[in-house]
């Protein structure tokens, strides 16, 4: 009975300590190391303060967007990587407003530093690409004929929005429509307006799925939305579903998901991959549900260029956010996490990088016992 009592004490102590309940659904497999590439522009100097925080195929290249903390130098454009070099095209494709997009309640956020957190390309359109927005505390929110009819978003009181872009030409990226999202009652999302939604990705037949960092209960959770052909025709709410994914469960601390992407099978659903930030977590989310998500751990190791130190040191923080995938590979972004980056200076040649708050790409393959239990 003793035995029996000091194992429940042990158990418990270690849910306290590392937050995650292992339950049927929830697979943990083995460690990762990664060895990540500075992101640099064409001039050799590595990309300032872009928190980055979305990344997707598109035409053989990486796609991302920065979010509302980044310098404003980087704001509101899209950003294209080779992924074999790390290089940023020279090309800046800086967004604008349609007339529609002008016209409507949510012009005023959208026009000046938006916090942008995640993109999906369309699969029928290349040239369509859908962002999502998450924090709107800092503007001072809806005219009173707008709120009155965006009141009811089920979340934060300025509603998450999913916006189109319209890529002209490869270079102007024009903001087309604009849609507020909503979320029933009985999902308690929460009043979190910077614990939103982070991650998108289309699996099949033009499901969108949305990755929420958290809920009223402290869980991570991943919803959908139907974008069908006259899904843009309306700028009423968009009424997400929740399709009930296996998805790990916590009785401790803060596990948000901060990207995530759509792996195709063969015959097969097929799965999202999920990047756990605080974790350091890629998770392998089974969309046919047979199968328990199972969880990789990740350490990040960055490149020093220096003769003096280690040629790749251990990162202390890295602060994952955008994933996408090609073909088998999936590629990682970070969005360097300005109160924690700064720890990571150990070898001198890699100071000034953090200090501008640079962010690395990693790649790893996808091994095929992830996806196969």
């Amino acid at each position: 009975m003793k035995l029996k009592m000091l194992l429940l004490v042990i158990l418990v102590v270690l849910v306290s300590m590392y937050g995650i309940y292992q339950n049927p659904d929830t697979v943990t497999d083995t460690k990762v190391t990664l060895k990540g590439q500075w992101i640099t522009e064409t001039n050799g100097q590595v990309m300032l303060d872009p928190q980055t925080s979305g990344l997707k195929h598109w035409r053989g290249k990486l796609l991302s967007i920065s979010d509302g903390s980044a310098h404003q130098s980087q704001s509101s454009q899209l950003h294209v990587i080779d992924p074999k070099s790390a290089v940023l095209d020279e090309q800046v494709m800086s967004m604008t407003m349609s007339e529609n997009v002008t016209s409507s309640c949510f012009a005023q956020y959208l026009a000046y530093k938006p916090d942008f957190e995640a993109l999906a390309v369309d699969p029928n359109d290349d040239n369509v690409v859908i962002i999502v927005t998450e924090d709107a505390r800092s503007i001072e929110g809806l005219s009173a004929e707008c709120a009155k009819r965006y009141q009811n978003s089920g979340s934060t009181d300025f509603p998450s929005l999913l916006v189109r872009l319209y890529i002209h030409d490869n270079k102007s990226v024009e903001m087309t429509h604009v849609r507020p999202l909503q979320f029933a009652a009985e999902f308690e999302v929460g009043n979190f307006p910077n614990d939103g939604i982070e991650g998108l990705a289309f699996g099949q037949d033009n499901q969108l799925y949305l990755a929420l960092e958290k809920d009223i209960h402290t869980q991570p959770r991943i919803f959908s939305v139907q974008i069908t052909k006259d899904f843009w025709n309306t700028d009423e709410f968009a009424k997400v579903l929740d399709p009930e994914l296996r998805l790990p469960q916590f009785t401790a601390g803060n596990h948000p998901l901060n990207g995530m992407d759509y792996l195709a099978i063969d015959d097969h659903p097929g799965y999202l991959i999920a990047a756990a930030r605080n974790d350091n977590q890629l998770w392998f989310i089974d969309l046919s549900k047979q199968n328990p998500t199972k969880i990789i751990t990740l350490d990040f190791m960055a490149e020093t260029n220096d003769n003096s130190c280690e040629p790749w040191e251990l990162m202390d923080n890295s602060s994952l956010e955008g994933l996408g995938v090609i073909g088998s590979t999936i590629w990682v972004v970070n969005d360097p996490w300005k109160r924690n980056y700064l720890k990571n200076i150990n070898c001198p040649s890699n100071q000034a990088n953090y200090e501008k708050m640079a962010p690395l790409l990693f790649s790893l393959p996808v091994a095929e016992e992830w996806i196969n239990h």
